[in-house]
């Protein structure tokens, strides 16, 4: 590719032709304010504060949008440019509401950070801000119009990354509005609840719900045995909002952290994730040597699963039977745990700490009920922990690595990987292989299945078998593989599909700021916590075979079948939350 010499600020540098001059300028740590551009998503130049001045140009330039070429001379700091950068912000702000210390992104917020840099406090403007309900009925998200900075970010993620294409825009000049198609509320659509809208907002128009309040009354509560469980994808992303170096393992300060807040104890989602490939493999196989519904695809991502209920609920044969980790982790905290410790299982508060916003959609579905109680009392995303363990004055970075607990405190590298796309793959082939086969696997890593790109595949001969598989991650590339099955026409036996990119690391309720460079920082961060443990086969955790002798009795036996396994619908059944969440 051609170099071309350009100027920024009176600093020569040379950078390939097709840069952006906002590119360009990060290369000499000039940072040109911004609000509607993302790294990973289309150039869209629409908020005009990255403009600058570029030389025998007589009007300003979007740095987003606009290409350097030899001799360019820019400069991102004339009067010109501040005024108005300054002039643009002060419209922002006129519709926008202020109330920043009931804000969630309070201190994370992208034009409050733009506002501290201009020095600006307040607009000197009429202020006319958006009188739109605010959208908090689901479980997982809220919508709040009158922060809306029209950036468009969130419908790029919604239509283009996602193709759920629930977020749209409506109206036009000062009437222009983001929102779902005749402004009903998410509830009301086939919204999946993956979050990736609230992941890109740079203000806190869509938030998460935050369920920290309760988490503390639980805590509080001297007749509540409050546990918690801790998803793979957590541990190497916590880190990010306590500027630890991006991809850190922080699993031992982690446990520290939770068991600080007052947790009675704390467990690994890992082991349930074990579990899942010990009944999702016994499935896979009964599947293919007794012609079951094939391809199988898996159903541990809820923010999946909401999608081929609401857009493909004639394909549901195809999903395994299991429930997700988290809510086999919470039938079991409700039934094993609660006989094993003598307590009622309506005095257990069970805890899910998650990367994921569909996560508390899950758990208050209808069908997520053992001994009468719900099976998960409360999903906190990695970011509501964050909030909790800043909350509670814990300097995290400090802290000295704990532990987790028994009898859900150990898990193999099988269940580590569940937090990266292809990890649920390469944990069922580990197990799925040995069992059929009799014999060890000669490599322990199916690279075929890693990485970023979105749709992976691969053969696996398995005693003559030749099992053909396939890796999606992002629902867009899941629909690719799903019009190969209505068609007829799919290759595959076995279909692993995550609703977000990158997977669970890439979750709608991981720290904001989670960009592709980062993504494939924590991927590579679960590999080598796979690596590390002295366990890498789910049917060889110690812990996991002692609860199939104890209680369970076999994958897919009755007891298991009971509380491990559950059935999809179409989403043309609504779910009355309000309802659901008074009866608990």
């Amino acid at each position: 590719m051609k170099n071309v010499k350009i100027k920024i600020d009176n600093i020569d540098l040379i950078v390939p032709e097709g840069t952006t001059i906002l590119e360009a300028a990060k290369k000499v740590n000039i940072n040109i304010p911004h609000l509607c551009y993302h790294p990973d998503q289309a150039i869209k130049a629409n908020c005009r504060l990255c403009v600058v001045e570029v030389s025998g140009s007589k009007k300003l330039t979007p740095a987003c949008s606009s290409f350097v070429f030899e001799g360019m001379d820019v400069q991102t700091n004339t009067k010109k440019v501040r005024d108005m950068q300054k002039g643009v912000l002060e419209l922002i702000l006129a519709n926008h509401d202020q109330n920043c210390l009931k804000c969630l992104r309070n201190g994370n917020c992208e034009l409050q950070a733009l506002c501290q840099r201009f020095n600006i406090s307040k607009t000197n403007l009429e202020e006319n801000v958006d009188a739109l309900p605010l959208d908090n009925t689901n479980p997982s998200l809220v919508r709040d119009s009158a922060k809306c900075v029209k950036c468009n970010r969130c419908v790029e993620a919604c239509q283009k990354g996602q193709e759920v294409h629930v977020l749209t825009h409506s109206h036009r000049s000062v009437h222009y509005n983001i929102t779902p198609a005749y402004e009903m509320p998410l509830e009301e659509t086939f919204c999946v609840f993956c979050g990736q809208c609230a992941a890109v907002c740079p203000v806190g128009a869509i938030v998460e719900k935050d369920d920290t309040a309760k988490i503390w009354d639980a805590i509080y509560d001297p007749s509540k045995h409050v546990i918690v469980q801790v998803a793979p994808a957590v541990r190497v992303a916590l880190g990010d909002a306590f500027d630890l170096p991006k991809g850190t393992i922080v699993t031992g300060k982690m446990v520290a952290a939770l068991r600080r807040l007052g947790f009675d104890k704390i467990f690994d989602t890992n082991f349930t994730a074990d579990l899942t490939i010990m009944e999702e493999g016994t499935e896979l196989i009964k599947r293919i040597t007794e012609g079951g519904t094939l391809p199988m695809i898996t159903s541990c991502s809820p923010g999946w699963i909401n999608f081929i209920e609401g857009r493909y609920d004639h394909l549901l044969d195809h999903l395994s039977s299991c429930k997700s980790p988290q809510q086999m982790f919470g039938a079991l905290s409700k039934s094993y745990y609660a006989e094993m410790m003598g307590i009622d299982p309506k005095n257990i508060y069970t805890v899910s700490i998650m990367p994921c916003t569909a996560k508390k959609f899950e758990a208050q579905r209808p069908e997520m009920v053992t001994n009468g109680v719900q099976e998960v009392d409360a999903v906190l995303t990695t970011r509501e922990l964050a909030r909790m363990i800043q909350s509670a004055g814990i300097e995290f970075a400090g802290l000295e690595e704990d532990q987790f607990d028994n009898p859900f405190g150990i898990g193999t590298g099988a269940g580590a990987i569940f937090g990266a796309t292809g990890g649920v793959m390469e944990a069922a082939l580990r197990t799925a292989y040995e069992i059929l086969t009799g014999k060890g696997l000669p490599s322990l890593n199916f690279t075929d299945v890693r990485g970023l790109e979105g749709i992976k595949e691969s053969t696996v001969h398995i005693n003559g078998l030749d099992l053909k598989i396939a890796v999606a991650h992002g629902l867009g590339n899941a629909k690719v593989l799903l019009k190969q099955i209505e068609k007829g026409e799919s290759p595959y036996t076995f279909i692993e599909v995550m609703a977000c990119p990158g997977g669970c690391i890439g979750g709608g309720g991981q720290p904001i700021k989670s960009t592709l460079d980062v993504k494939a920082k924590r991927i590579e961060s679960i590999y080598k916590i796979d690596q590390d443990l002295p366990l890498r086969k789910s049917h060889k955790n110690p812990d996991v075979l002692k609860l199939y002798e104890d209680y369970l009795g076999e994958p897919l036996g009755h007891k298991s079948h009971e509380l491990l396994h559950t059935h999809y619908h179409s989403r043309g059944m609504k779910y009355n939350f309000n309802e659901l969440s008074s009866k608990n």
